[in-house]
């Protein structure tokens, strides 16, 4: 039987209670994302120095978005599952979320986002959940309503898990058809552990496609800069992540939002039994 969880059951099924705990107990499933994560917001090219408004495509539990944040950006997530956007409700992100299906659409106004980004969810639009569903009417419902949401020097960046050739040449047959330039960037293509595909789509025109990683010059580089990353907070001021510093600033940021935000105890920011 596949392991391949869009193969197991529909996306609102399979991402249940118990599955969704696991995006904020799973330490190796948390740092796979946040590695995925920033490797989109390179992809993306944003101006520095200049908050942008992402769109988070399958959001989930909210993992990708806190990286959105460390970089100083606004989010928007959009996921189908109802028990993940819980998870991210209790880890009160910052972003604001919306339970939709994307093979329906993208629910937003024409040119609303600077960019947007997608770890693991995409390759979920290949299945047949539903009589209704027929793949390639359901990518390009995606990709054209995307396309429209983005402001037009805008791109798109897909971390996904293809199975075979015919996937990425629909993809990139429907995205195009939608109004997208873009390709396939494959970083480390020898690797059989490290290989990973991203989808990268832009609304101005057509351009270069980003170089993809994969020399071991670029294997040490990378890990440099991600084992800095944490550091690199603490010396521009910012509180390391997960500690009750940063909870705190945290929170205080949503209550100066005016979002509902649980009361500060001396609870806050301990390290939980993994007992429970």
């Amino acid at each position: 039987m596949s392991k391949r969880p869009e193969h197991q059951a529909p996306p609102e099924l399979f991402y249940n209670e118990d599955e969704a705990r696991k995006y904020t107990q799973n330490s190796r499933i948390i740092d796979i994302q946040a590695q995925m994560t920033e490797r989109c917001v390179e992809l993306l090219v944003l101006p520095e120095d200049s908050p942008s408004l992402l769109l988070d495509i399958g959001c989930g539990s909210g993992l990708s978005g806190s990286v959105l944040e460390e970089y100083g950006h606004m989010w928007i997530g959009l996921d189908i599952s109802s028990a993940m956007l819980d998870v991210a409700l209790e880890r009160e992100t910052e972003g604001d979320l919306v339970l939709a299906d994307m093979g329906e659409g993208v629910p937003f106004k024409a040119g609303s986002f600077d960019g947007a980004v997608s770890v693991s969810a995409l390759q979920w639009l290949f299945n047949a959940d539903k009589k209704s569903h027929q793949p390639v009417k359901r990518l390009y419902k995606f990709f054209s309503t995307l396309y429209a949401s983005l402001s037009r020097s805008a791109r798109a960046v897909f971390q996904f898990y293809p199975e075979n050739e015919s996937q990425l040449d629909l993809l990139t047959t429907q995205a195009m058809k939608a109004g997208f330039y873009g390709g396939v960037v494959v970083d480390y293509p020898n690797s059989a552990k490290a290989k990973k595909f991203f989808l990268v789509l832009m609304t101005g025109g057509a351009a270069p496609l980003p170089q993809a990683l994969g020399t071991e010059e670029c294997d040490n580089s990378l890990q440099v800069k991600y084992a800095k990353r944490e550091a690199s907070r603490g010396a521009r001021g910012k509180p390391l992540k997960n500690t009750r510093a940063w909870l705190l600033e945290k929170k205080e940021k949503r209550r100066k939002q005016g979002k509902d935000t649980k009361p500060d105890t001396k609870y806050t920011g301990r390290k939980r039994s993994g007992r429970f």
